[in-house]
């Protein structure tokens, strides 16, 4: 019988503290079902396999980054919405590098879940809604979206893996990091698009 109050919720909330704790690639069914003090089999009632559960974990990841986000750039432009937002993405990493993977890593997610969930959406509309306070357009928008989170992921990544350890602290480097994306976002060199050369 599956233990009162189980619910896809609850088991993707339990599967995203797993993954925090130890690391989305290493969370299987038996630890979540011990984590909730149930058999492995209840889970499958609510969440069809690991890979439907990853997926569960990125969709609410992406709805708690997006959220976090949203509140730290509430009101701001340029500069500062620009630093707010990167901020609150490197903040979510820290504090849930499970759950934070799991919104960087190719998950196939059930597409009716995926068009139910708001943060994957919203969290584009934030980012280039921010940009376009830079007086960006097509296609360098998409150019500067790409830049903006391979820097950002770069970073955290490379910092959770305690890749800066040398000298310089890595909050100066990030700190340089954005003036120096702040800069280059205000003076985007123009589109090169159908030069031949």
């Amino acid at each position: 019988m599956v233990r009162a109050g189980l619910t896809p919720e609850r088991v993707t909330i339990a599967g995203a503290e797993l993954a925090d704790d130890v690391g989305l690639d290493q969370v299987t069914m038996s630890q979540v079902a011990r984590r909730l003090g149930v058999k492995d089999a209840s889970l499958y009632t609510h969440v069809r396999s690991l890979e439907d559960l990853r997926g569960r974990i990125a969709l609410l990841a992406a709805d708690e980054k997006t959220i976090r986000i949203a509140e730290a750039t509430a009101g701001r432009a340029g500069k500062d919405a620009l630093i707010a937002f990167a901020n609150a993405w490197r903040e979510y990493a820290h504090k849930h590098p499970g759950r934070y993977m799991a919104t960087q890593t190719p998950i196939r997610i059930d597409p009716e879940l995926a068009a139910k969930a708001p943060g994957p959406r919203r969290a584009v509309e934030l980012t280039y809604g921010m940009l376009r306070g830079y007086g960006l357009a097509e296609p360098d928008l998409t150019d500067a979206v790409r830049l903006l989170r391979s820097t950002f992921h770069g970073f955290v990544a490379l910092e959770a893996a305690g890749g800066f350890t040398q000298g310089r602290s890595p909050q100066q480097s990030w700190t340089r990091a954005l003036d120096a994306l702040h800069t280059l976002l205000e003076h985007w060199p123009p589109s090169r698009e159908g030069d031949s050369s």
